[in-house]
């Protein structure tokens, strides 16, 4: 995807994982509100459209916002089917057409959230190369390690090697830095199924640990496993949500808990922008232009670092 006049397209942040039941989609909206909350622009696009869980949660939102009235924020979404063509070829082009359409409508955007297939498929990988940053959701058992990583048992020791998943990632990252995108942020965001600090839970800990320094990944904590989230898909809420104005659904101990987890991801998140909004009259004291968003500012500031990291990246790539 090309980048605009004066060298700035959205921020795009990519939810992979190619295990069934991670919570991509509540991951993907959680994200996109958060954003739009913070006052930035925000576009989504659903590639996982047979699925369309993504896609069914922004539509829940809409309807909970016309049959209340409720004044909430919504992202401008696209949904992206995959190709029925036969020839794979013909399939292929066919599907990127239908991104770079969505991608131009959302152009203008701040941030693209985009949610992907749990499968290796060609939209899959046009998703994830796309991504500036990537989250990929785990849930903390060793099934859903697999992943990541083969882990192999010899005795007592667990013994790693990388997905085809992983190696995936890795694809794309090669195709970024030979495009002369910004290198991709990845960040595995570690769902807790349990509270209890069983031995399990402490072996995953630390292979993920070992497979973070040899995939480089970041890991963020993620949720535990609550029925908030499934409480508040029908209606297309967030637990951001709660508290503005949606009188149906009040506040408990259990959403106090996940909206604390968000915050956290958010933070080991560090997107670009991630301050609060600011007035659009205001100038800062480097004298950024009055009307700049906090997008527009970041962009500016990182420019330099973001070229650094693009060399680094394509060195790490020639010695692969």
């Amino acid at each position: 995807m090309k980048y605009r006049h004066g060298g700035r397209r959205p921020h795009v942040i990519v939810v992979g994982n190619e295990k069934g039941g991670s919570g991509k989609s509540t991951t993907a909206m959680h994200l996109t509100v958060s954003l739009l909350k913070r006052g930035f622009r925000v576009g989504t696009i659903d590639l996982d459209a047979r699925q369309g869980s993504f896609s069914r949660y922004v539509e829940n939102r809409l309807a909970y916002i016309e049959a209340t009235g409720m004044n909430l924020e919504c992202p401008e979404h696209r949904r992206i089917y995959g190709s029925t063509r036969d020839i794979q070829e013909v399939a292929e082009q066919e599907e990127k057409q239908s991104l770079q359409t969505a991608w131009a409508a959302l152009d203008d955007r701040d941030f693209i959230v985009i949610d992907t297939p749990g499968s290796d498929s060609s939209l899959s990988r046009l998703g994830h190369i796309m991504a500036d940053t990537l989250v990929t959701p785990l849930n903390d058992s060793f099934l859903d390690m697999d992943m990541l990583g083969r882990v192999e048992l010899d005795g007592d020791e667990y013994y790693l090697s990388p997905s085809v998943y992983s190696q995936m990632v890795w694809e794309q990252r090669q195709k970024r830095a030979m495009d002369r995108l910004p290198p991709m942020d990845w960040v595995v965001m570690r769902n807790r199924l349990s509270h209890i600090n069983a031995r399990n839970k402490k072996d995953i800990g630390q292979l993920l640990e070992q497979l973070s320094k040899r995939l480089r990944f970041r890991i963020a904590p993620g949720f535990g496993e609550r029925v908030v989230f499934r409480e508040l898909f029908p209606k297309g809420l967030t637990l951001l949500d709660l508290g503005d104005a949606t009188g149906d659904v009040s506040m408990s101990l259990s959403h106090v808990a996940a909206r604390q987890e968000l915050r956290q991801l958010l933070d080991v998140l560090n997107l670009p922008g991630n301050v609060e909004a600011q007035p659009a009259s205001s100038v800062d004291s480097v004298g950024v232009a009055a009307g700049a968003t906090p997008m527009t500012q970041a962009a500016a500031a990182g420019a330099d670092s973001s070229r650094a990291a693009v060399l680094e990246e394509a060195k790490a790539v020639s010695e692969a």
